[in-house]
């Protein structure tokens, strides 16, 4: 009697420890979450789980995934970028111009990788140099990269595109979409630099403390400004592979997109205050929210409802980053 008394106490030992592993490993949790949502929408609705709708969500997912791996490194360093969906807008109208222009494919490409980068520049010298917070810097970007946009085009999309230009979105490796494959490679070159090399630790000892990270002799405002780059470039991406996956660029487009890579890098576990973060984390998180919204459109709930969800889910993951801050303390 004794003894299968002390196996259910070792096997509830096991459970609770396991259960608490779970919640701790915010990489873990964040996937029982995924998995948990995507049964409750499969149950409401027998279409969402259809191999067609689960490989238009990594699809969907990807433009956010890709602005998310920016977003992630300024997060780490105690910024913010509002202005991703601008540039998002702005290198998918610039790359589509230049394909109508030149007739070819991989220099516009690179034409618009380069105004990423510049964008992004621009934002790592005004934060990094002039001292302008990060949140008023990136919303005059917002609205610098946004009024170009309708300004070169009138506020016409354009469309005239070069033969193959559907490939980085639309097209399939062995069975695979592209633009899953770009997101794995992208987080997985990320997860490289923010764990084995110099700029990535330096971009989570500028988030936990800038001052203390400058008189220790790292250049704060260079490493800032590499930082803005880099997620200049990688919404530069993310702008490409959403003209390709719609085949046309649209200077409206992307007002959504910083919000929802603000959530989903919050909702992945990397704090708003800097310092502490998981790029893979930042990657489900963008999965959860192409999956909520994959699974409201096909319950044909209101766009406009969709909004309030991802609203109210940046709030619940800044408390959440609250309150692992404070436990942290």
């Amino acid at each position: 009697m004794k003894s299968k008394v002390g196996s259910d106490g070792n096997a509830g030992n096991i459970f609770v420890s396991l259960l608490e592993t779970t919640t701790s490993n915010q990489a873990v949790f964040l996937l029982l979450i995924l998995f948990v949502m995507l049964g409750v929408f499969a149950l409401l609705s027998p279409h969402f789980f259809s191999s067609s709708n689960l490989t238009e969500i990594t699809i969907q997912a990807s433009v956010i995934s890709m602005i998310a791996v920016g977003q992630t490194m300024v997060i780490l360093s105690s910024g913010i970028d509002l202005g991703a969906g601008s540039i998002v807008a702005l290198t998918a109208v610039v790359s589509a111009m230049a394909m109508e222009r030149t007739g070819m494919l991989i220099p516009s490409y690179i034409i618009g990788l380069a105004i990423g980068a510049v964008c992004g520049l621009f934002n790592g010298f005004v934060i990094g140099k002039m001292r302008i917070p990060p949140f008023v810097a990136t919303l005059g970007l917002m609205g610098i990269a946004r009024g170009i946009a309708l300004i070169i085009t009138s506020g016409v999309p354009q469309y005239q595109l070069t033969p193959g230009s559907d490939f980085l979105g639309q097209g399939r490796v062995l069975g695979v979409p592209v633009p899953t494959i770009a997101v794995f490679v992208l987080y997985l070159l990320s997860y490289l630099i923010l764990s084995y090399t110099r700029r990535g630790r330096y971009t989570y000892a500028i988030g936990s403390n800038a001052q203390a990270s400058f008189l220790s002799g790292i250049n704060v405002s260079r490493q800032i400004i590499w930082i803005y780059t880099i997620a200049g470039v990688t919404a530069a991406i993310a702008g490409i592979t959403e003209l390709s996956r719609v085949g046309s660029g649209q200077p409206a487009a992307g007002g959504d997109y910083a919000l929802d890579s603000i959530a989903a890098v919050v909702l992945g576990g990397t704090s708003l205050m800097g310092g502490f973060g998981n790029i893979w984390g930042s990657l489900i998180g963008s999965l959860i929210i192409a999956s909520l919204r994959n699974g409201l459109n096909v319950m044909n709930i209101n766009a406009f409802w969709q909004q309030v969800v991802i609203g109210l889910i940046v709030i619940m993951a800044v408390y959440a980053d609250q309150l692992r801050h404070q436990t942290r303390r």
